[in-house]
C-alpha cells in the first residue's frame, strides 16, 4: 500500500486529535471527577496511536500508547487523578505535536522522549500520585504488574487486525527467525525473507520493527507475525530456502489467547464508536454518547452533528481564487464596453453576468472563509501555562469562536495575539494579593472576542487588571526619546496609550522570558495595519484594558473609490473613507503651516495628492476642491482629487519586491478599460 498520498490526510487528522487532547484535558483539570472527559481523551489517542502504527511512525505510536496506557487506568479507576498526572499528559501531548509537526516538514517524526515516557510509566506503576492516595496506588500498581508480559506485546489496534482475520478464514502465526552467525549481509536477509512472507500473507508486526531490522539493530534472530491462508509447513520451506536462514519455528496462535481483556475492551470499544457513528450518520439530530450522571457533563459531551466535508489542498483554492480575479477584470471591461456601446441586449446579458458571478464571489470567499478559533484553541492552553509560570490565577473566556476570516489573514494573526495575551497577563492582571488587597476577584479575567461588523471582523481583548499607568508610560517614552515634554504636555489620553505601540518601548522594570524586551507590540501593530487593519485602546487605571483589531473580511478583492488626479486614476478603499465633499477654497484655513479645513466642526487637515504622488499638472485649477474625509482610528484627513468616478469592485495585486516601498501605495489594480490604477494606501497618508 503507498501510504505517502494518505499523508497529508494523516497530518491534518493528527492536528484535530491533539487539539481535541488539549481541549479535553483542559476540561478536565475543572472537572477531574469526570470519566466521560478521560474517555474522549481516550479516543483521541487511541485513534491517533492506530492511525501512527498503520503510517509507520512507530515512536508516535510508542508514546501515544504509553499515554493511553496512563488515561486507561485512570478511567478504570485504578490511578487516581492529580494535577501532577496532568503535567505529564501535557508534556506527552506536546511531544506529539512536535512530532507530527516534524513529519509535516518533511521530517521522520522521531524524538526523544525517554523521560516523558519514563514518567509516564511510574504514574503507570503509581510512583507520581499524591502520598494520600497510596493505598489505591499500591492495589493499582499490582494489578498492573500481576498481568502476564506476553499481553503487551500486542496492542489493541493489532489485536482487533488479527481478531478480524482469524474471523475471515485466515491463520495468524508467530515466527521465530535465526539467521547463521557467520551472516554478513543481515538487513537484505531480512528484506528477502518479508518478500517471501508477504507473497503468503501480511506482515502485521516484527520484534524488532522494521527499521531496526533494516538499519541491522539485532543480532541474529528476529519475530514476525504473520496472516495467512497458507499452511505452516508451506511458509517455513519458504523461509528456509532464503540463503544464510539458520532456523525456522513458526507457531500458530490466537489472538485471544494472548490477549485477554486488552482484546475484549478493544472489541468493545471499537462496537461503541461503530455505534456511535452509526448513529450520527443516519440521524441529523445531534445524540448523546452515553448516559452520564450529571447534567453538566451531557451537556459537554453529546456529539457534534455529521457534516459532509472534503479536504481540499488550499492551493487549489489559492489557483480558483488567481482565476476568479481575472474573471472580474474581464466583467469590468465588459461592463466598460457595454456602456460605450448603449446595446440594451447586451447591457442585460452583461448584468445578468455580473449578478452570477458576484454570487460566484460570494461563494469562492466563503470557501476560503476559516473561523478564527483555528487560532484561539491554542490559547487556553497556554494562558494556563502563563499563568502557573506568574503565579497569577486567569480565567479566559473566548467569545465568537465560530467567527470567519479570510484564510490569509488568519495565517498572519496568531503571531499578534500572542504578543497581546502575554501583555495582558504580564502587565495587566495583578497577582491574587494585589488583586485582594484592591478588592478585586483573586482571580483575574480575559476575554478574547470575535464578531463581524460590515465588511470588518474586530477581535478584541479585554482584561478586568491594573489599566495602563499613563504617567509610567508618559516617562518611558520621554526618556527614550520617544516624545519631547514638550509634545508630551500636549497629547491626550488615548494618545498616551498608543505610545506602548512605539518599537523599543516597555514599561517592564526587568526583562523576563515572558516580556520586557521592547519587543511586540510594535510589530502587532506593524502585522495588523500590513493587513489592512488596525488596533486601537481603551484603558482605564485600576479597571482594566482593551485593545481592539479591525481587520478587512478578505485581501484579494476589495471595494474602491475610484478618483482622478489630473490624467491618472487612483483607488481609495472603501473601509477608510467617511464621506466626500466639495469644498470652496475660501473655505481653506491655514494653522501651524498646514492646510485645514472645518469638517462639521472638527480642524481637518488637507493633502494635496497631486504633490505627494507628484502628479504633472495636465487640467486647470478650479475654485473648489473635490475631497475624500478618510479615516484612521481616531485621525481624520481630507484627501484633495481631481474628481470621483466612482465606486467599483477591484482585484487587489501586489507591487512585486522592486517597489515594496512605494510610498502610500498599498498595491495596484487593472480597470475595465485596461488601465492601470494606483490603490492607495490611508493608513501611511496619516501619520
Amino acid at each position: 500500500m503507498e501510504l505517502s498520498q494518505y499523508l497529508e490526510v494523516f497530518i491534518e487528522e493528527s492536528k484535530e486529535h491533539l487539539q481535541a487532547c488539549n481541549e479535553h484535558l483542559l476540561e478536565l483539570e475543572k472537572d477531574p471527577e469526570n470519566l466521560q472527559i478521560v474517555n474522549e481523551i481516550f479516543r483521541a489517542a487511541h485513534t491517533l496511536k492506530g492511525m501512527s502504527a498503520t503510517m509507520g511512525y512507530e515512536d508516535l505510536a510508542s508514546l501515544t500508547h504509553q499515554m493511553e496506557n496512563v488515561l486507561d487506568a485512570i478511567r478504570n479507576k485504578k490511578i487516581v487523578f492529580s494535577p501532577e498526572i496532568l503535567d505529564v499528559i501535557f508534556l506527552a501531548v506536546d511531544d506529539l505535536d512536535a512530532m507530527v509537526e516534524s513529519i509535516a516538514s518533511g521530517g521522520d517524526g522521531k524524538r526523544n522522549v525517554e523521560e516523558v515516557v519514563e514518567k509516564l510509566v511510574q504514574i503507570e506503576k503509581g510512583q507520581l500520585l499524591n502520598q494520600r492516595n497510596t493505598a489505591k496506588v499500591e492495589v493499582a500498581a499490582t494489578a498492573i504488574e500481576r498481568e502476564p508480559s506476553r499481553e503487551n506485546q500486542y496492542d489493541q489496534f493489532e489485536t482487533t487486525v488479527l481478531q478480524q482475520s482469524a474471523d475471515q478464514g485466515f491463520f495468524t502465526y508467530e515466527i521465530n527467525i535465526t539467521l547463521k552467525s557467520d551472516c554478513l549481509l543481515k538487513a537484505a536477509r531480512v528484506y528477502m525473507i518479508f518478500e517471501a512472507l508477504e507473497s503468503l500473507g501480511e506482515v502485521v508486526k516484527s520484534i524488532p520493527t522494521v527499521d531496526e531490522l533494516e538499519e541491522e539493530k539485532f543480532d541474529y534472530d528476529f519475530m514476525v507475525t504473520l496472516i495467512s491462508k497458507e499452511a505452516a509447513n508451506k511458509i517455513e520451506t519458504s523461509i528456509m530456502k532464503v540463503s544464510e536462514v539458520d532456523k525456522v519455528e513458526v507457531r500458530e496462535f490466537f489472538a485471544t489467547s494472548y490477549s485477554g481483556k486488552q482484546a475484549e475492551q478493544s472489541t468493545t470499544e471499537m462496537k461503541e464508536l461503530e455505534e456511535v457513528q452509526e448513529e450520527t450518520k443516519n440521524t441529523p439530530v445531534t445524540k448523546e454518547v452515553a448516559p452520564i450522571e450529571n447534567k453538566q457533563s451531557e451537556k459537554q459531551t453529546a456529539t457534534k452533528i455529521s457534516n459532509k466535508t472534503i479536504r481540499v489542498n488550499i492551493e487549489r483554492l489559492d489557483i480558483l481564487m488567481n482565476l476568479f480575479e481575472e474573471l472580474v477584470i474581464d466583467r469590468g471591461r465588459l461592463e466598460q464596453i457595454s456602456s460605450n456601446l448603449k446595446d440594451q441586449e447586451l447591457h442585460e446579458t452583461v448584468e445578468r453576468m455580473s449578478r452570477v458571478t458576484g454570487d460566484l464571489q460570494n461563494i469562492i470567499l466563503n470557501m476560503r472563509m476559516v473561523p478564527v478559533e483555528t487560532v484561539f484553541n491554542r490559547f487556553p492552553r497556554m494562558v494556563r501555562q502563563l499563568a502557573r509560570d506568574l503565579n497569577k490565577k486567569i480565567d479566559l473566556q473566548i467569545v465568537g469562536a465560530e467567527t470567519e476570516l479570510d484564510r490569509t489573514v488568519i495565517d498572519e494573526i496568531g503571531d499578534p495575539l500572542v504578543h497581546l495575551i502575554r501583555n495582558a497577563l504580564d502587565h495587566g492582571v495583578e497577582t491574587p494579593e494585589v488583586r485582594r488587597a484592591n478588592n478585586k476577584n483573586e482571580e483575574g479575567t480575559v476575554v478574547l472576542r470575535a464578531y463581524h461588523s460590515g465588511n470588518h471582523v474586530f477581535i478584541e481583548l479585554e482584561d478586568d487588571g491594573a489599566g495602563i499607568n499613563k504617567e509610567k508610560v508618559l516617562s518611558k517614552a520621554i526618556n527614550k526619546g520617544i516624545v519631547s515634554k514638550e509634545t508630551a504636555k500636549t497629547l491626550t489620553d488615548s494618545q498616551i496609550a498608543e505610545l506602548i505601540f512605539a518599537s523599543g518601548f516597555s514599561t517592564a522594570d526587568q526583562i523576563s522570558d515572558i516580556s520586557g524586551r521592547g519587543v511586540g507590540l510594535d510589530v502587532v501593530k506593524n502585522t495588523i495595519e500590513s493587513l489592512g487593519g488596525s488596533i486601537t485602546i481603551e484603558s482605564e487605571e485600576g479597571k482594566g484594558s482593551l485593545f481592539s483589531i479591525q481587520l478587512p473580511l478578505t485581501l484579494s478583492i476589495i471595494s474602491v473609490m475610484l478618483v482622478e488626479i489630473q490624467a491618472e486614476k487612483y483607488a481609495i478603499p472603501l473601509s477608510s473613507i467617511i464621506e466626500t465633499a466639495i469644498v470652496n477654497k475660501k473655505d481653506v484655513m491655514h494653522a501651524h503651516n498646514q492646510t485645514v479645513i472645518d469638517f462639521r466642526g472638527k480642524v481637518v487637515p488637507l493633502l494635496f495628492l497631486k504633490d505627494i504622488f507628484d502628479v504633472p499638472s495636465t487640467k486647470e485649477e478650479s475654485d473648489y476642491y473635490s475631497v475624500v474625509i478618510v479615516r484612521k482610528g481616531e485621525k481624520l484627513a481630507g484627501l484633495v482629487v481631481d474628481g470621483f468616478i466612482g465606486q467599483q469592485e477591484v482585484v487587489l495585486k501586489s507591487l512585486g519586491a522592486y517597489l515594496s516601498s512605494a510610498y502610500a501605495i498599498s498595491g495596484a489594480t487593472i480597470l475595465g478599460d485596461g488601465q492601470v490604477a494606483l490603490i492607495m494606501d490611508c493608513n501611511a497618508l496619516i501619520k
